[in-house]
């Protein structure tokens, strides 16, 4: 009979913790989130980077943290996506930071400075070397909270239907390039045009613009910038290793539990580490494709092009720097971190490349 009365018992107790727990499970938080990006929807490399974060927040959190995308013009258009999650309107923003020029010259920064850090240094400088410490600070004031969520490492140089054989032939170039090199080639004598992506190819097929950068040759393929220019210019001096970013809204991260946030956070430097190795990955056969199958003209910058490029971008990052507090506490801190990466590089990966090609 004891024995009868145990079982029961334990037996009751066991339902009861299962109840305790179900019910657990069942109250447990689930967060659906918005992400906004500046992308095509599924546009390769970039669309597929965010939709590969989602996932990746998904999975990393149990499912806890749900998140759709939208890529741009679904929600809000592609360079609204800032206001769009800085209201709240969606909790998450995908792009780049030197759209944002506008809201502040720091944020340039955080994206591609002309002739600035390559893709291991960027990464290098913004978690071990106060980089993300003082991105965090200038997003902030809006209402966001920062991260790095990919890279396309070096880019090339741009889409051209003329040579570019001195400085000379930018003079009145009408060429898509954001950020901080669009404010060198205005230097040069071109005119720097701002467009999402998605409007790229129409604006240089109708001649709306002379020229373009996008990406390099995985994302410009998928694009077709070869139907419409003939040569295609390297290296991208302008974009030496560009951050693609993604920005929360403050309140909705704070709403999560710590452990969710510490997932959201890994899942976006897992993002950020993935999309550098896809890029590397598939430039090189993109690259063989517009060359051999679709006879694009690969040109080098002449080294006297470069090197008066170099010498104005020092100029226009230096006085940009200098507009704003916030910007130059932030190119200070970049400008020391890239002394540093050079002196170093100069001995380690630089030499062993040119070692390579002997």
């Amino acid at each position: 009979m004891k024995r009868r009365q145990f079982l029961q018992g334990a037996g009751a107790a066991t339902l009861a913790a299962g109840a305790l727990a179900s019910g657990t499970a069942q109250a447990a938080p689930e967060f659906k989130w918005k992400m906004v990006t500046t992308w095509p929807k599924n546009f390769p490399g970039l669309g597929t980077g965010a939709n590969y974060l989602a996932k990746l927040i998904g999975e990393m959190t149990g499912g806890r943290v749900q998140v759709k995308v939208y890529g741009a013009k679904e929600l809000v258009g592609a360079l609204e996506i800032f206001d769009a999650v800085s209201r709240g309107t969606a909790e998450m923003g995908h792009g780049a930071a030197y759209y944002w020029k506008g809201k502040s010259v720091a944020a340039q920064f955080f994206a591609a400075v002309p002739f600035g850090l390559t893709a291991q240094e960027m990464n290098s400088w913004l978690y071990h070397g106060g980089g993300m410490e003082l991105w965090e600070e200038l997003y902030a004031k809006f209402g966001l909270v920062p991260g790095a969520a990919g890279s396309t490492g070096v880019q090339m140089g741009g889409w051209f239907n003329k040579e570019i054989n001195s400085l000379e032939d930018l003079q009145g170039l009408k060429m898509r390039m954001p950020g901080l090199g669009g404010e060198v080639l205005k230097r040069a004598g071109g005119t720097p045009v701002l467009l999402p992506g998605g409007e790229i190819f129409p604006a240089l097929q109708s001649g709306a613009i002379d020229a373009t950068e996008w990406v390099g040759p995985y994302n410009d393929l998928a694009f077709g910038l070869y139907k419409a220019a003939k040569y295609y210019y390297y290296p991208g001096w302008h974009e030496p290793g560009t951050t693609l970013e993604s920005f929360i809204n403050k309140e909705a991260f704070e709403a999560l539990p710590k452990d969710l946030q510490v997932a959201v956070r890994n899942a976006i430097r897992v993002a950020n580490q993935d999309m550098l190795a896809d890029f590397t990955a598939k430039n090189n056969r993109a690259l063989d494709q517009l060359v051999n199958q679709h006879g694009v003209e690969l040109r080098k910058f002449p080294d006297e092009v470069l090197t008066k490029l170099k010498a104005l971008s020092d100029e226009v990052v230096k006085e940009e720097a200098a507009k704003d507090p916030m910007a130059q506490k932030v190119y200070d801190s970049f400008i020391k971190f890239r002394e540093q990466a050079t002196a170093w590089h100069a001995v380690s990966e630089q030499a062993y490349l040119n070692a390579r090609t002997l």
